[in-house]
């Protein structure tokens, strides 16, 4: 019995589609797949992939934390940020790592949320281009996301 999942940020609706089969994140504590009639479930997320699973397809979303929660199959994600694979910009998600990078080099900001900001920026464009590349290589060999099986 496949389920409904939404995948939202502040910003927009990511992803709402229903007859999933599976989800599996990163969560704060470990990788987690959700299937049919979990049991119910508010989990929070770490930055990671998140992978979603129809019948004969696949979707890749990078997450920038957020919560996960499983209610009567049904699975919200509320992202801080969140990108469909083939939204992602490999290049402008390079250069917010490299800028990034280059502020902690010159001098870590003595204000602890400013650099727990660059970390944070930092990560996001880190698994933004680990799943922007995947998506790239998984295409370079014949393989799409949506017929994976």
């Amino acid at each position: 019995m496949p389920f409904t999942c939404e995948i939202i940020t502040q910003e927009r609706l990511v992803f709402k589609e229903s007859g999933i089969v599976s989800v599996t994140a990163q969560g704060a504590e470990g990788e987690l797949t959700i299937l049919s009639r979990h049991t119910p479930l508010i989990t929070t997320l770490d930055y990671g992939e998140v992978r979603v699973r129809k019948e004969n397809a696949e979707e890749v979303f990078a997450i920038g934390g957020g919560i996960l929660q499983v209610a009567e199959n049904h699975m919200v994600i509320l992202a801080d940020s969140a990108e469909r694979s083939d939204e992602i910009d490999i290049e402008r998600a390079e250069e917010a790592r490299r800028r990034a990078r280059e502020i902690m080099e010159e001098g870590a900001p003595a204000d602890p949320a400013a650099v727990a900001a660059l970390e944070a920026a930092i990560k996001r464009a880190d698994i933004r281009m680990k799943v922007a590349r995947q998506r790239r290589q998984q295409r370079g060999s014949g393989i799409d996301e949506q017929t994976t099986q």
